[in-house]
């Protein structure tokens, strides 16, 4: 078996990182989990990713974001005109201002699709990239998810941090966390969720409180006694599990005691024109938070951006809801490339799956049009973390129905984000029953993309 830790530098006894993680399960046997990560954590040459996902809850349309259909019959192209944006060829819908002056910067996925119009297969399908039978009628998540994945194998990028956070809410089709959780590697792999609304003017993250009357002294003064208690029993641990459990303690211990969290999840200490510039809504104020975090060292970061599900009066939602994304998609795209961290942070936007090509006539007199849920075609944006801006990669036909050309499915999407992120896409993980399950049913990545 092999750990994929990413190339590096040479150890002092000789050993690159690389062939240190390949000398096998007995060779690891005796080098326990927070020695593993103190070595990446200390190794100069390792490149520090992370990961902002916008979650577009409920399903948004390509055809009236991305893809747009000009030439296509009226009940298909939809509302609104395509724009051209900075890159010749290359167009946006016409709420998308702000981010056609930057395409440059980003990349389309215009040919994603898994075939299913379910809420919960698609959001099954999108967060874990695998099928098993999820669907409205057989809800429970049976995978875990992208980010857990990621949080298990990289950790924060900055002790003190968490690594995986949902901002304010891990919500997959209104299952908390659904889709976004650890499933059978356990609820420590699940995302800390915010809670609250970034945008009110009060906003504290609650969870970051010591409970009343307990001060980080007296915390202190537990976790010693604690780890006196515990000295009982390491010393018939010969597996040395206790370490594993030393990691755990020690990150929580760091989050909430630790000022570099509070300041991190500290929204207020920005400015107030870069507030405004990302939007005085839950939305942008969200997006605005996931920045703060992953600047200050938290590797994966979801923001919810829920109420996609256009089924009628498609353009009062759609009307609504994209100056809003606009301003919070080009704002952080703007905000991470002028920090000088946008190469390490890779942005996703996408949904559970996308709308019909064709518009509906109204449902039971709610107004027309609307778009039905669509699984065959559908799109994802990337940005930063060494995606090749400026490009949209595959095509649907000319109703935007099916993919036309380069059709991928969500596994290579996945695979496409744990490569930039330094993982292997080949990676298994143990089950209960001790059998190694692939990640990735399919682990090509799309490699116009990098």
């Amino acid at each position: 078996m092999r750990i994929d830790a990413g190339n590096g530098g040479k150890y002092c006894d000789g050993l690159s990182r690389r062939s240190f993680v390949q000398l096998g399960v007995a060779g690891m046997a005796s080098a326990s989990l927070s020695e593993v990560l103190r070595a990446k954590e200390t190794d100069p040459h390792a490149v520090k990713k992370s990961t902002i996902l916008i979650w577009l809850d409920g399903g948004p349309g390509h055809m009236d974001m991305y893809d747009m259909k000009p030439e296509a019959p009226a009940e298909y192209r939809g509302i609104w005109e395509p724009i051209n944006t900075n890159v010749s060829g290359m167009q946006v819908t016409e709420l998308f201002p702000r981010q056609a002056k930057i395409a440059d910067k980003f990349a389309v996925l215009r040919s994603l699709h898994h075939g299913t119009g379910d809420h919960f297969a698609g959001g099954h399908r999108m967060l874990t990239a695998k099928n098993l039978g999820v669907s409205g009628a057989n809800n429970k998540g049976k995978f875990p998810s992208l980010g857990s994945i990621v949080a298990r194998q990289k950790g924060p990028n900055r002790r003190g941090m968490p690594s995986y956070v949902s901002v304010p809410v891990a919500s997959s089709i209104g299952l908390r966390p659904g889709y976004f959780g650890g499933n059978w590697m356990g609820a420590q792999y699940d995302p800390f969720q915010t809670g609250g609304n970034p945008n009110t003017k009060n906003f504290k993250v609650s969870n970051l409180n010591l409970a009343k009357g307990l001060s980080v002294q007296r915390l202190e003064d537990r976790r010693s006694l604690v780890k006196q208690l515990d000295s009982i029993a390491r010393t018939v641990d010969a597996q040395r599990s206790f370490a594993t459990l030393d990691k755990f303690d020690e990150d929580a211990f760091n989050f909430v005691s630790g000022k570099e969290a509070r300041d991190a999840f500290d929204i207020n200490k920005e400015s107030a024109k870069t507030r405004d510039l990302y939007g005085r809504n839950t939305w942008g104020q969200s997006t605005l938070l996931a920045r703060r975090l992953v600047e200050a060292g938290a590797t994966f970061v979801t923001t919810h951006f829920g109420g996609w599900d256009h089924h009628w009066n498609l353009k009062t939602g759609m009307d609504n809801y994209l100056p809003r994304v606009d301003a919070a998609v080009a704002s952080l795209i703007t905000d991470l490339d002028s920090r000088g961290i946008l190469d390490t942070t890779l942005v996703l936007l996408c949904g559970e799956f996308s709308r019909t090509p064709r518009m509906n006539t109204g449902h039971n007199g709610k107004g027309t049009p609307g778009r039905d849920h669509w699984g065959s075609s559908m799109f994802c944006f990337l940005a930063g973390g060494g995606i090749k801006g400026g490009q949209t990669v595959g095509s649907t036909d000319a109703k935007g129905i099916r993919p036309h050309t380069r059709a991928v499915v969500p596994s290579n999407l996945h695979a496409t984000i744990y490569r930039l992120l330094g993982m292997d896409p080949k990676l298994h993980l143990l089950d209960h029953g001790g059998r190694p399950v692939p990640v990735l049913d399919d682990p090509t990545p799309i490699h116009e993309l990098i």
